[in-house]
């Protein structure tokens, strides 16, 4: 089993749940009393916030590639980035350590790709939104059209993420509101909904909507067993 190394505390409520996961997929291959082999460099998740609404990303490229570095000198065989946002830092991160990097939106579209699906909603905060590092990769790699909310709705969803989500905050209301935005995607042509922000899937479930949901935390999540376990 290759080790696994995480770069977390995006927050830490979701980072959790990316070591629940590792350790119930290993569990559920192998069995018995096995476990993940890992490591996380876990950051304080108020500096991350901080710098990215000031929009200062060459900051935090620096902070996530001192991660990652951190994580080859613990031996780690592959890192794994447990949030969406912040793959914003990808290239960074790859061209600065040796270690093999899981890119979130590429496990993703290979999910998506699955399916059949070719035309998917994209709900995260407004960097993973408006920004290309998710969609472009889906498009190039996969053929896959990617579909925003309106500007009201981005701006709904991003408050909602740092407001409640990142601080374990889960309201009901605040779930009303995105089955309503899924929905209107829907309308829109979506034939299933992105969940790529890694705390959104603590407020949405599959159980709540009628297309196909793809939670990039457990996505992501699995793929870094399936890897390390080739």
């Amino acid at each position: 089993m290759k080790k696994i190394g995480l770069i977390g505390g995006m927050s830490w409520e979701s980072s959790q749940v990316y070591y629940q996961l590792i350790n119930l997929k290993v569990k559920s291959l192998l069995g018995r009393f096995h476990s993940a082999a890992c490591v996380m460099e876990s950051v304080d998740f108020a500096e991350i916030e901080k710098l990215q609404h000031a929009n200062d990303w060459d900051a935090l490229s620096k902070v996530m590639v001192n991660c990652a570095k951190n994580l080859e000198n613990a031996n780690a065989e592959v890192i794994v980035l447990c949030t969406n946002t912040m793959h914003l830092c990808s290239d960074d991160i790859v061209k600065n350590t040796t270690v093999p990097f899981l890119h979130i939106a590429e496990a993703t579209g290979e999910e998506i790709k699955k399916q059949n699906i070719d035309n998917v909603l994209l709900l995260g905060t407004k960097f993973t939104m408006e920004k290309d590092f998710f969609k472009k990769i889906l498009l190039e790699k996969f053929n896959i059209t990617t579909i925003i909310p309106s500007e009201k709705e981005r701006e709904t969803v991003h408050q909602i993420i740092y407001n409640e989500l990142v601080h374990g905050i889960i309201n009901s209301t605040s779930r009303e509101i995105y089955l309503q935005i899924i929905a209107n995607g829907f309308k829109r042509g979506a034939q299933g909904v992105i969940l790529g922000c890694t705390e959104i899937p603590l407020l949405i479930k599959k159980s709540d909507v009628n297309i196909p949901i793809f939670d990039t935390t457990k996505i992501h999540a699995e793929s870094a067993v399936t890897f390390a376990l080739k």
